[in-house]
């Protein structure tokens, strides 16, 4: 057991990311965290931390926070998951799907977005302009430019050759946790990846919570395959009373469970964050047994008081965290199998 104060103190002078398995302890993460806070999916949540605690630090609003954070994810060209550096369908388009949603239950939403590199901001311009929630593919795309994006090929070189490669095999079978392996490496990239979204979760110093969720979604899915990440209550959900939740993994069956909404809802009946992951993670297994144990996915959530926790399928999910105490740590999220 690490003793929390050593390591608090430890973390900060070395100023370096870290990785521990017992960092919650045997509290279940019911910590509670004074100030902001910004948690992320994977460990380019960590990237993406900083640039949202740059804004939490001078206590700017959470909303912008989770917005300035994922927009790292989505402009890393070595991030095959998210943004523009993102897997192309089945037929060579990169579609993009993000949502956000803030303190005050305002919520926006893309799906099957082309040509745009930071769908999330798409995302809060449709929040925040128009009277919808979810606008998808050509309507997105319009709405886009006509708000001033800018129109560009979202396909790099490195992600057609691998299409390519793809194109010659078609192995559509998943792979747990392929967003911690390297790409450059990677002998068979043709597989279905479990691709990654990256979630992100914040409490600015007024309290206020928001979130964030934006990814490229399954590496040659069919084309119009839209997953559970720009899916309000699915892929993220937000409610200031109570905290927030986000997914990752196989989309379909954060869907089919309303994950994130439901990990809220277990913490509005005291769960806590872990707790609440780790049920809503039994209720896919409890559906479909079989299938949850060749898949991954994970939950993370955030409450009110700034307790933290995750849940996954398989092992090997992580997650980042940065505060006024512990800046750029990285977590090992428990599992089931």
């Amino acid at each position: 057991m690490i003793d929390r104060r050593t390591f608090i103190k430890a973390g900060t002078a070395a100023g370096t990311m870290l990785a521990v398995n017992e960092l919650l302890g045997s509290s279940g993460g019911r910590i509670s965290v004074d100030g902001p806070i910004v948690i992320s999916t994977w460990d380019f949540g960590v990237a993406a931390n900083r640039a949202a605690w740059a804004i939490l630090e001078k206590e700017g609003h959470a909303l912008d926070a989770v917005e300035a954070g994922v927009r790292i994810a989505e402009g890393d060209l070595n991030n095959h998951t998210v943004g523009k550096g993102g897997y192309p369908d089945r037929d060579g388009y990169v579609t993009l799907d993000a949502c956000i949603m803030d303190d005050r239950g305002n919520c926006g939403a893309v799906a099957a977005l082309e040509h745009i590199a930071h769908p999330v901001s798409v995302a809060r311009k449709v929040m925040e302009a128009t009277p919808h929630v979810l606008l998808v593919g050509e309507g997105a795309l319009q709405f886009a430019l006509e708000s001033g994006f800018e129109k560009e090929d979202l396909l790099t070189p490195e992600a057609a050759a691998t299409w390519r490669k793809w194109l010659q095999q078609k192995k559509y079978q998943p792979v747990i946790n392929i967003e911690n392996r390297s790409f450059t490496t990677e002998k068979l990239p043709g597989n279905q990846y479990n691709h990654d979204t990256i979630g992100m979760l914040a409490r600015d110093a007024a309290g206020r919570l928001s979130g964030a969720c934006t990814t490229s979604g399954l590496a040659f899915k069919m084309h119009g395959r839209v997953g559970d990440s720009p899916i309000i209550g699915a892929g993220l959900y937000v409610d200031n009373e109570i905290g927030a939740a986000t997914a990752t993994g196989v989309g379909e069956e954060v869907i089919r469970t309303v994950g994130s909404f439901l990990v809220v809802e277990l913490m509005r009946q005291g769960y806590s964050p872990e707790d609440a992951c780790r049920e809503a993670v039994n209720r896919i297994i409890r559906k479909k047994p079989e299938t949850a144990k060749i898949i991954q996915v994970g939950f993370l959530a955030l409450n009110k008081q700034g307790e933290h926790g995750a849940y996954a399928l398989q092992s090997g999910f992580s997650y980042a965290v940065c505060n006024q105490n512990r800046q750029d740590l990285l977590v090992k999220g428990k599992s089931i199998f």
